[in-house]
C-alpha cells in the first residue's frame, strides 16, 4: 500500500476515554481503551459476520487508509487524541501497565490468534522461531497457555532472556546437532522471522499433522520442499491479527495471566533515535510512546 504524506502512524493504541458520542453505550470518560489495527469495516459483508473484520473488503486501518468521514487518510495514534468507532474499541484490564499493554493490539494478537486456531494448550510442544517483538510475545502465551516452549534464535547470548520470559528450552539453530535432537516432535512452531532463512530446517521439526505458521514477513519467497509437507501430512500456513472479538479475548487473557510486552517508554521526540535502534536489534522488546510528551513541543 502506497503511503499518503501527511502520515501519522501508530495502531497499538492505548488511553483514556475522555469523550463519547450520544449513542454510545459500552465506555464512559475516563476508563482505559485500547485502539488496535483497524477502526472500521462495512460489518454486513460475510467476513464481518463471522467475525473476522481484518478480512473485510471494506475494512479501514488505524492510519493510511481512506477516511469515509472525513476523506482524505486516517491517522493513528502518534497523536493526542483519536476518535474511533466503539465496535473497533477495546476493553483493557486495570491490573495491566498501559505501556505494556499497546503492543498487544498488534504484535499481541498476531501471536495470540494462530496459537488459538491451532489448539496450542497444555501438554503441545510448541517452538518460536526469533526472540524478538513478536517473538518474545509468542514465548509468554505459550507459557500461559500450558505448553512446553522452545526458542529458535541465531543468538547465543539471547539464552538466558528466553527462558525468563517462560521457554522451556532454547536450541540454537545453527547447530545442526540440537536441531536434530528436536526432530519430529513439536505440535505447533510460529516463525516470526522476517529474514530470510531455511524455513524447511523447521518444517522437519514437526510431528505428524503438525502445524508451523508464519507471521514474519521476508523479503523474499522462502523455498519450500514440497515433500517435508507431504510425507507427514504437516501443515505450512500464515497468519494475521485476528478480528474484533478475538483480538477482546486476547487482551482479557493477558489480564488473567498478568501479560504484557516487555517495553521500553521513550518520548515522541526519540522516535528517529528508537527507530535507529530498532535496525541495530537494540531494543528489548518493544518502544512505547508517551504521547503527553507531545505536549512539551
Amino acid at each position: 500500500m502506497p503511503t499518503v504524506y501527511p502520515i501519522v502512524p501508530g495502531h497499538e493504541i492505548v488511553g483514556r476515554v475522555t469523550k463519547v458520542g450520544s449513542a454510545v453505550a459500552r465506555f464512559k470518560p475516563g476508563e482505559l481503551a485500547a485502539v488496535g489495527c483497524m477502526v472500521d469495516s462495512d460489518g454486513t459483508c460475510p467476513e464481518c459476520r463471522a467475525g473476522f473484520e481484518q478480512f473485510c473488503p471494506n475494512m479501514v486501518l488505524t492510519f493510511n487508509s481512506p477516511d469515509k468521514h472525513l476523506g482524505a487518510v486516517t491517522y493513528g495514534g502518534y497523536s493526542e487524541s483519536i476518535v474511533v468507532d466503539q465496535r473497533f474499541v477495546l476493553r483493557v484490564p486495570l491490573n495491566l501497565d498501559p505501556a505494556g499493554a499497546a503492543p498487544l493490539l498488534c504484535a499481541g494478537i498476531t501471536t495470540y490468534s494462530p496459537m488459538h486456531r491451532w489448539g496450542v494448550t497444555k501438554g503441545k510442544k510448541v517452538g518460536v522461531v526469533g526472540l524478538g517483538g513478536l517473538g518474545h510475545m509468542a514465548v509468554k502465551f505459550a507459557h500461559a497457555l500450558g505448553a512446553h516452549v522452545v526458542v529458535f534464535t541465531t543468538s547465543p547470548n539471547k539464552k538466558e532472556d528466553a527462558r525468563r520470559l517462560g521457554a522451556d528450552d532454547v536450541v540454537i539453530s545453527k547447530n545442526a546437532d540440537e536441531m536434530q535432537k528436536h526432530a519430529e516432535s513439536f505440535d505447533f512452531i510460529l516463525d516470526a522471522v522476517s529474514a530470510d532463512h531455511d524455513i524447511n530446517a523447521y518444517i522437519n521439526l514437526l510431528r505428524r499433522s503438525g502445524n508451523l505458521t508464519i507471521v514474519g514477513a521476508p523479503p523474499q519467497p522462502l523455498a519450500v520442499a514440497a515433500f517435508g509437507l507431504i510425507m507427514r501430512n504437516r501443515n505450512f500456513s500464515g497468519s494475521s491479527i485476528g478480528g474484533v472479538a478475538e483480538t477482546q479475548e486476547m487482551v482479557d487473557f493477558c489480564g488473567k495471566h498478568n501479560i504484557t510486552a516487555d517495553v521500553e517508554v521513550i518520548p515522541i521526540q526519540k522516535v528517529s533515535e528508537a527507530y535507529k535502534r530498532l535496525l541495530k536489534s537494540d531494543v528489548k522488546y518493544r518502544f512505547s510512546i508517551d504521547m503527553a510528551s507531545l505536549k512539551s513541543e
